[in-house]
Formats: structure tokens, sequence, C-alpha cells
């Protein structure tokens, strides 16, 4: 018969030999937008995934509308490990991934089903790669809010009547960029602010894309809207990489194929919708939309903001490239 002490020993084998695929997980994911948002839905319903594809080890609780804190303070939470996952915009990646910036590029697509083509290539995949080293986090795949649209306070007729604006802006230095061109002023701020600080006149105009305008009825204070398509808005979804080295390789294969989904998914709803967008805005209330406003509104823009950034990333030759093969 077993004595106590073989007993234990042998129970303390067991435990040991338990291996990591069998431990349970609920991941802490941050995000900046409002809970109605489609990237919260769909973070929301990668719980549901997760529990079904780990057999009830894994689930997903969400923080939206930055409650972690911004995106920049959220990034730093994934190197330290105090965060496991978040769904940040490509736009503050650019600020330690300069390779990523050529997602910013100005008009690199014309139409939402393009910018789904450049976020699933292979060029795009390859950025990627970068985020270990220089972020500390592993970046699963892209997803994407829709394209971003100019809307200001007052009527624009010309370029020139943007100069001088002060224009809310993602504070990502190759959308500061894009700004300073045309000679706006930018004005970083949460997107929180951004309802308020319309409202009272603190900035003069934004660019935004059709979900959070109408979220945040944003036409309220700024009717006049310019459809310019003038930059895609990507989502790169991050593991933290402490995270992620103390999964098991199946667990990791679990998570990545999960969220993979749900990147997916996010990018079907909005080329999906986008179209419906557009149409509900033309029906708001006192809005006044410009369409099909080009890059020939802003003059040589592109060719000034290539020149630039494209001594800082090759990428944005590729991409321009890519595009052109569509």
């Amino acid at each position: 018969m077993m004595n106590r002490k073989t007993l234990f020993a042998s129970l303390f084998s067991l435990v040991l030999a338990v291996p990591a695929a069998a431990q349970e997980r609920a991941f802490r994911l941050g995000l900046i937008t409002p809970p109605v948002h489609v990237w919260n839905q769909e973070a929301q319903a990668l719980s549901d995934t997760l529990a079904e594809t780990s057999g009830g080890r894994f689930s997903v609780v969400t923080f939206p509308s930055g409650q972690l804190g911004s995106e920049a303070t959220m990034l730093q939470q994934l190197q330290t490990g105090a965060l496991d996952m978040a769904w940040l915009t490509t736009a503050e990646v650019t600020t330690r991934v300069p390779d990523m910036a050529a997602l910013h590029a100005p008009f690199l697509v014309d139409n939402i089903e393009d910018a789904a083509k450049v976020l699933r290539s292979d060029p795009a995949r390859e950025i990627l790669d970068a985020l270990p080293r220089a972020t500390g986090t592993v970046g699963l795949c892209y997803a994407m809010t829709g394209m971003r649209q100019l809307m200001t306070r007052r009527p624009v007729q010309s370029a020139a009547d943007l100069r001088g604006m002060r224009f809310r802006i993602t504070p990502a230095p190759p959308i500061r960029s894009f700004f300073e061109m045309f000679g706006a002023a930018p004005a970083p701020m949460p997107l929180t602010q951004v309802y308020d600080a319309l409202a009272n006149g603190q900035i003069d105009a934004i660019d935004m894309d059709y979900e959070s305008i109408i979220n945040f009825r944003y036409y309220e204070h700024a009717p006049h809207m310019m459809e310019t398509n003038h930059h895609m808005f990507g989502m790169v979804a991050l593991v933290s990489g402490r995270v992620w080295a103390g999964l098991s390789p199946e667990d990791q294969a679990i998570l990545r194929d999960a969220v993979q989904q749900h990147c997916d998914r996010t990018i079907d709803r909005f080329v999906e919708e986008e179209d419906d967008k557009l149409a509900r805005l033309r029906q708001a209330p006192g809005i006044v939309i410009t369409e099909d406003v080009g890059p020939e509104f802003f003059g040589d823009i592109v060719e000034r903001w290539d020149a630039e950034w494209s001594t800082r990333t090759p990428y944005v030759a590729r991409l321009r490239d890519l595009v052109a093969s569509f």
C-alpha cells in the first residue's frame, strides 16, 4: 500500500506533468473605441470563439473607451505584461515601427475594398515581423475601421480654406505630416474629447470614419463633410510578448486562429456596411456632403508626402505598386 509521503510525491508529479495547454486564462483586452463600435463587438465575440476552441479554458474581458488609458499607455502595458491584448490603431504603432507609416500614405487607395486587400497583403503582413523587437508585442493580424473623411465647422471651397484650421488628428507622425503639408494646425486629442472640442470651438475640423461620425454625431457641430477617402485606417491586434511566450505552441495557435477570424470579420463588416453608412449620413439633419473629393483637391500633396516618407520606409513604394496591380 502506498504511504502518505509516496502519495504526495506522486500527486506533486502529476501536477507538474499538467501541460501549459491545460491552463485557464481570461485575457484582458484594451481598446479606445466605445462599446457600440464594431471593434468592441468583435472583441466580445472573440471571447465566445476562444471559449469554444479552447474547450472553455480561454475567454476575453474587454476594456473599451480607453478605460486603461491612451493607446500609448496600453502599448506600454503590453510591453510589461500588465495587459494581455489590445486592438490598437496602426497609427499608434507608427511611432515605434516606421514601416507601418506606409499604411497611412495619403490616397493609397480610393475605396474600402482595396483597403481590405492591402491589409491582407503579404507586404502588410511583413511589417508585423518588426513588432516583437520594436514594441515587445506580437501582431496577430490587421483589421480596420472605415476610410477617413474630412469634417469642418464651416464650408470649404478649396484646399486654401483648410489652411490654419485646427484639425483634431490621431497623433501619428505620417498623419501629422499630411495635415501640415496643406497648412492645417494639427491638434491631437483623445477620441472621447472630440465632440465637446467641436462644440466649444476648441477645434475647427476633424478627419474621421463613417462609423465614428455616426456613433458620436460629429455632424451636429461639424456639418460640412468632404468625402475624401484620404486615408485608410487600420487596426492591429496585439498580444503582449511576455504573455505570448507563456503560452504553449498549441495555445498560441488557438489564440492566433481565433483573433484572425475576428480580424477578418471586422474587415468584412466595414466593407459590407460602408455604402450604407454613407447613405445614413446623407439623411442626417443639417449635414452638407461634398462627394468624390480626390487627391487633385490637395495639389501635389501625394508626391510631397511620398518624397518625405519614402526615405524612412521602402513600404511606401511597395504598397503603391501593390495597389497599382489591383
